[in-house]
């Protein structure tokens, strides 16, 4: 029997490595891949079926190099997902530039380096799976989060069109689009968050829907982002009038 594997990068915390573990449990051998190797090796100690990878997204020929180490490795790889994510709303506060470029490149540019690093492997394979991590704040604009934001409807605007291009070549392409999950990104965040879940409750949700289902749109959780698919259709007046006041509310 051929062993299933999954490439995960964004793994060495939060929704990344929960899905890691996830996928481990269930017999699958696991790539992991981020910056911080130390975070890696002690997730990698502690289950012998997930293998460090470390990597910064933002370097576009080291994503090719690590996937083709572990494609050299494990020989075939059945799912390849980019949950790399970085988000400061303290800076987003008062337009830090430099930092919105960091956050483009490292949520956008950075996924799409790891996207080039598998293209032609999957196009050729005509099989397998390529899904990204967006994020429910890609539907619309949120205050504190001009950046984060942008960045997160560039990646699902981006996976629709992906999905075009793959589904030809029978490769299924995924996205993701969390509600808010605890992860030391979201406990920046300094105003109340509805309905927030664990990183173990995204990683069942995201393991379900890359394994047990074939949708394009894998959300959760649903009593949020049927909320969030709502606001997304509302007229622009209607949707910043519900916003602003929410905003009086939590004292923005």
């Amino acid at each position: 029997m051929v062993d299933k594997v999954i490439w995960i990068t964004g793994a060495s915390s939060g929704i990344g490595k929960a899905l890691a573990i996830k996928f481990a449990k269930e017999g699958w051998k696991v790539a992991i891949s981020a910056r911080r190797e130390n975070l890696l090796n002690e997730i990698a100690k502690t289950y012998n079926d997930i293998f460090p990878y470390p990597l910064d997204v933002t370097d576009s020929k080291k994503c090719e190099l690590v996937f083709n180490s572990i494609k050299e490795k494990f020989k075939n790889v059945d799912i390849s997902v980019f949950s790399t994510g970085i988000h400061d709303p303290k800076s987003e506060k008062s337009l830090d530039l430099n930092k919105v470029r960091q956050i483009m490149e490292v949520n956008f540019f950075g996924t799409i380096n790891s996207v080039n690093a598998v293209y032609k492997y999957y196009k050729e394979r005509k099989s397998g799976q390529i899904s990204i991590v967006s994020s429910v704040a890609g539907y619309r604009g949120l205050p504190a989060g001009g950046a984060y934001c942008a960045s997160k409807s560039a990646l699902t605007s981006f996976t629709e069109s992906l999905n075009f291009d793959m589904k030809r070549k029978n490769v299924r392409v995924s996205l993701i689009s969390p509600g808010f999950i605890k992860t030391p990104m979201t406990d920046q965040n300094d105003f109340p968050m509805p309905m927030i879940k664990t990183p173990e409750f995204a990683a069942e949700e995201i393991y379900n829907g890359l394994v047990k289902k074939n949708a394009f749109e894998i959300h959760f959780p649903k009593s949020f982002t049927f909320i969030m698919k709502i606001l997304q259709i509302l007229p622009n007046w209607a949707y910043f009038k519900l916003v602003e006041k929410g905003m009086n509310k939590i004292k923005y």
